[in-house]
Order: structure tokens, then sequence, then C-alpha cells
């Protein structure tokens, strides 16, 4: 029994101990993800988001650590990660983006947008946060996606993107056809 309770007192030490770096999204940035893509043909696919975003924690907590996600995405994209209101200089597609109204007193808190973010991201003319940005290897945005996603609610845009099956029909024919891989 002290053998047991021991075990099972232990279990969840060495649980977090053992290395779970394939279950986590590898993240770059922008310029060296464009330039792996025109190497390998690999699509983008860019977390737009911003410090102070609840749904954009909730993506990093529960969606992109997901070890069906991560793998896929690792698989078959170019992961950036990026600040929409961030004050870096980013170069994207040949073109210079900043945030000319970015306060670094304000950092973590409601900043100025960074010109990538309105470049990439609308919907309709507005930006929301998180938003996911698909975009083709030669730097031409597919399109945006807001709003926070679980695991099995991104999958099928993943795979729609991922596979290539944007290039020969529209999504709501895939999502009807698409059988998941979590079931």
């Amino acid at each position: 029994m002290r053998t047991f309770l021991l075990a099972l007192f232990m279990a969840p030490l060495v649980l977090s101990a053992q290395d779970h770096s394939d279950a986590l999204v590898k993240w770059t940035n922008i310029e060296a993800a464009q330039k792996a893509a025109r190497k390998d043909g690999k699509p983008l696919i860019i977390d737009v988001h911003t410090s102070w975003c609840g749904p954009c924690r909730m993506l990093d907590k529960n969606t992109f650590p997901d070890a069906r996600t991560a793998a896929y995405t690792n698989s078959a994209f170019h992961a950036v990660k990026f600040d929409a209101e961030g004050g870096d200089t980013v170069v994207f597609n040949g073109r210079t983006f900043t945030n000319p109204e970015y306060n670094p007193a304000l950092k973590g808190m409601r900043n100025g947008t960074h010109g990538l973010t309105m470049a990439i991201a609308p919907v309709n003319g507005r930006v929301a946060y998180p938003t996911i940005v698909y975009i083709d290897s030669e730097g031409q945005v597919l399109t945006p996606v807001q709003g926070y996603m679980t695991p099995e609610q991104i999958e099928p845009i993943l795979h729609f993107f991922g596979d290539g099956a944007y290039k020969k029909q529209e999504f709501g024919d895939f999502q009807k056809a698409f059988v998941s891989t979590r079931k």
C-alpha cells in the first residue's frame, strides 16, 4: 500500500518532467517563415494576438499546446506568433511595416495597431483578436479567421490550408467531407 501511495504521489512529478517539446508549436518570426516557405512551399499560419486579449491566452493555453494540433501545425506550416500591437519593425513581402502609434510605456496594455496587422488581419475592414491568418508560400493572404477556436474547431481549417485543399474546393465542401483524426 505504501509503494502504491508513493507511486501515486510521484506520477505527476514524473509526467511533468517528461519532454513534451513535440507537443509545442515551433513559432518563428515572419521573415524566417517567409524565407523557409519559399524554399519548401509550405504555407504560413500567423497567430495575430495581443498581450491583453483573453481569447488569445485561451488559444495559447488550450489549442496550440494540444499534441495533435501542434504536431500537424509543425508538419504543415511555418508558424508565426505576431503581436498585433507590438513595436517591432517587420518586413513582409518586401514591404516594411511598423507601428507608429506604439508607446513603449503601454507595453502589455492596449497600444497602437501595427501596420502588418492592418495589412493581413482585417475581416470586412475590422480587426479582432485573436486572428489566425493563413498565407500561401508566395506570401499571398489566403484568409484571416477571427476568434477563439478549440483544437476540434481549428482542425478542419488547418487541414484545409495545410493539405492544399483550398486550391481545389471551397471550405464548405471540404468541411462536409472532412473526417477528424480525433475520433
